[in-house]
């Protein structure tokens, strides 16, 4: 017999180049109800590999079947199907990783691109809870992630890490690898965001920018430097995002 509580749970999966995390969630709070399980990324990360690890997650949680699953990918997907890939195995491009996933877990499965994820999650349970109008979500890590929720709404695969700022793919200078790459102090490195985010700004007139990615906890070095007209704050959910996230759009949560 299934439990109220059963129906406010839903199960979220991280598929990341070094690691493949799952956990599943509260969708009242956005919190974890068992602590996170974390698997390393098969070296070689074809589709038959990853798919084991991922029902290894699944397995290891003791799901309840209607419990709803959400995946988040690093790459583009449209209705399902993955467009091109760049941190896993090329053989992934073109595959429907939701058919693939809920035929071999033998259960529904919702895939969701892995900055689309975070951006939800942050929108529904993060920094950007309660926002109204138009809400842009950055990762700045290796690249650039971004996620854009318009009144509630997600527009899926913006992938606005690769806008052509001055002449140059725009994470190749913004993101916090390039910050790293050529030993930036946070002041240059503002200098570049600045740059990245007035661009992006009049290209879409945001209401509210989060900034995630593992750099955003030393928000208070650089999100001062920056004079935008829109607010821009340090995402809340750092990590836990993209779990977070994905296992709310599996269960159709709206913001």
């Amino acid at each position: 017999m299934s439990t109220d509580l059963e129906h406010e749970i839903a199960f979220g999966i991280d598929i990341g180049g070094s690691g493949i995390k799952g956990a599943p969630v509260d969708l009242r709070t956005g919190e974890f109800t068992a602590e996170r399980l974390r698997i390393p990324t098969p070296g070689v990360s074809t589709p038959a590999a990853v798919t084991a690890v991922v029902r290894e997650l699944v397995d290891h949680f003791d799901l309840p079947a209607a419990t709803p699953v959400g995946v988040a990918f690093p790459g583009p997907i449209h209705h399902g199907r993955i467009r091109f890939i760049a941190n896993l195995d090329e053989s992934w491009a073109g595959i429907d990783l939701d058919n693939l996933l809920s035929q071999e877990l033998g259960r529904p499965i919702r895939s969701v691109n892995d900055a689309d994820a975070a951006g939800f999650g942050e929108a529904l349970y993060g920094a950007a809870a309660g926002a109204k109008g138009t809400i842009l979500v950055t990762t700045l890590g290796t690249g650039i992630g971004s996620a854009i929720i318009v009144d509630g709404h997600l527009l899926p695969n913006t992938e606005l890490g690769h806008i052509e700022i001055d002449g140059f793919d725009a994470e190749s200078r913004a993101a916090d690898s390039a910050r790293t790459r050529e030993d930036l102090s946070f002041p240059q490195w503002a200098e570049r965001l600045q740059r990245y985010y007035e661009a992006v700004e009049m290209l879409f007139s945001p209401d509210l920018i989060v900034v995630g990615g593992g750099v955003s906890k030393h928000h208070e070095k650089f999100l001062p430097l920056l004079e935008l007209s829109a607010p821009i704050v340090p995402a809340k959910l750092r990590n836990r995002a993209g779990i977070v996230g994905a296992a709310a759009l599996a269960a159709g949560r709206d913001l």
